[in-house]
C-alpha cells in the first residue's frame, strides 16, 4: 500500500510540475478548420501462405475478388475457385489537414472475415472514401501484422494481433479537400479541455502580446481571433505566432480509478475535508468435499456419494474508526489516507465512499 501511494505521490507531483508552467496554446487548443478527416475503404489481401478466408464462410471475399479479375480482363463467371491466400479487409486511413495530391498516408488493414493472419499478405489497389463519398486516397502495398499464430493437430498459439496490421505510406492522396485558409477573416480556438479561466488567460496572453485587442473569448471552450488585428501578412502568419504564445493552464480537481489495474491518480487541487472511516472484510467460503463409500466385497449393492460441505464465515479485522484529517495539499492527502494501511483495492471503495459523503473535493472518475 505505501508503495501504491508513493507512485500516486509521484504521479500527482509530476502532474504539478508539468501544469504549474506555461504552455504553449497550439498544446491546449484545436484550431478551427484545421482537422483531419477519416477514410474507409473495402479491399482484398492477396499472397497470404494458407491463412485467409474460408470462402464458405466468408461469400464476401468471392465477389471483391471476382469483381477485381473481371476488372482485369479475367472471365471468371461459372467458375469455382477456393484460394486460401486472399482475404477480404476494411482498410482505414485519416487525411492529415492540408494534405496534398501525391501525398502519401499510413493505412490500417484488418480482416473481417475468418482469415488467421494477414502476415506477409499485399493489399490490392482499394479507393479509400470519406464521409461524403467521394475517393480521396487509393491503397496498396505490403502489410506489416501486429503479430503472428501458428496452430497444429493438438495445439496453437497466438502473439499479438495477427489478423491487424498497417502500411506505412501505404495509401496516396488523390483528391485534395476544398478549404481556403488564407481567405478566413476570424479563427476561433477550440480549448481540448474547456475552462474559463484557462480561456480568459488565453485571452489576455494573445491581446498582451500584440499590445491590442486581438483576442476575445466567447465561452468555456472557445477564443476568437480577429485575423485583421493582428496585422499579420496572412491568416498562417497569424497563426503561427499565436500557437506559440504560452498560457498557464488551470486544471480541475480530479481523481482517476481504474478498477482492473487497482491505479489510483489524484490531481494536484484534491482536497479532502476531516472524516471518519471504517473498513473491514467479510469472507464467506463453502467447499464441497465430497465421500465416495463403496460397499463391501462381494456385497451386491453400489457405490453412493455422501455429500459433505465446510462452510466458514471470517471476518477480518478492519481499521477501526479512523479519523482522516482534512488535507490542505496533495501531500497530506496522501498521508491521511496512508494511515488507514489499506489495500489498493480497499483504497477505492474508501474513495468512492469519502465521495459520496461530500467530503472529496474533486471529480471522481471510475474506468
Amino acid at each position: 500500500m505505501k508503495s501504491l501511494l508513493t507512485l500516486v505521490l509521484f504521479v500527482s507531483l509530476q502532474i504539478t510540475a508539468a501544469v504549474a508552467g506555461p504552455v504553449r496554446i497550439k498544446d491546449l487548443v484545436e484550431f478551427d478548420g484545421v482537422r483531419g478527416n477519416d477514410l474507409v475503404g473495402y479491399g482484398l489481401v492477396v499472397g497470404l501462405n494458407g491463412s485467409g478466408d474460408g470462402l464458405r464462410n466468408a461469400p464476401f471475399t468471392e465477389e471483391i475478388m471476382s469483381n477485381i479479375l473481371e476488372r482485369l480482363g479475367v472471365n471468371v463467371t461459372g467458375e469455382q475457385f477456393r484460394p486460401k491466400n486472399v482475404a477480404a479487409v476494411f482498410v482505414t486511413a485519416s487525411l492529415p489537414p492540408f494534405s496534398r495530391a501525391g501525398g502519401r498516408i499510413d493505412v490500417t488493414v484488418s480482416a473481417i472475415g475468418d482469415a488467421k493472419s494477414l502476415l506477409g499478405g499485399t493489399l490490392i489497389m482499394t479507393p479509400l472514401n470519406a464521409a461524403d463519398g467521394q475517393i480521396y486516397a487509393v491503397a496498396q502495398g505490403t502489410i506489416i501484422a501486429g503479430g503472428a499464430a501458428a496452430e497444429g493437430n493438438g495445439a496453437a498459439v497466438v502473439e499479438g494481433v495477427p489478423t491487424s496490421g498497417v502500411i506505412p505510406s501505404g495509401a496516396r492522396v488523390e483528391r485534395e479537400i476544398d478549404f481556403d485558409f488564407s481567405s478566413l477573416s476570424t479563427l476561433r480556438m477550440a480549448l481540448l479541455s474547456p475552462d474559463f479561466t484557462t480561456a480568459e488567460r488565453m485571452e489576455r496572453a494573445v491581446n498582451d502580446a500584440y499590445g491590442r485587442t486581438v483576442a476575445r473569448m466567447l465561452d468555456a471552450g472557445t477564443v476568437q481571433v480577429n485575423i485583421a488585428a493582428t496585422r499579420a501578412i496572412s491568416p498562417a502568419h497569424a497563426l503561427s505566432e499565436i500557437e506559440n504564445i504560452r498560457v498557464e493552464p488551470e486544471r480541475r480537481a480530479r481523481v482517476v480509478v481504474d478498477q482492473r489495474s487497482g491505479t489510483i491518480v489524484m490531481g494536484a487541487d484534491v482536497r479532502i475535508s476531516p472524516v471518519a472511516v471504517s473498513q473491514g472484510n467479510l469472507t464467506l467460503r463453502v467447499q464441497e468435499a465430497p465421500l465416495v463409500v463403496q460397499p463391501n466385497p462381494f456385497a451386491n449393492g453400489q457405490a453412493v456419494v455422501v455429500p459433505r460441505t465446510e462452510v466458514a464465515l471470517e471476518e477480518q479485522e478492519g481499521t477501526g474508526l479512523a479519523v482522516v484529517p482534512g488535507g490542505t495539499s496533495l501531500s497530506e492527502v496522501i498521508a491521511g489516507l496512508n494511515a488507514l494501511g489499506v489495500s489498493p483495492r480497499e483504497m477505492i471503495d474508501i474513495l468512492k465512499s469519502i465521495k459520496a459523503a461530500g467530503a472529496l473535493h474533486a471529480e471522481f472518475l471510475v474506468r
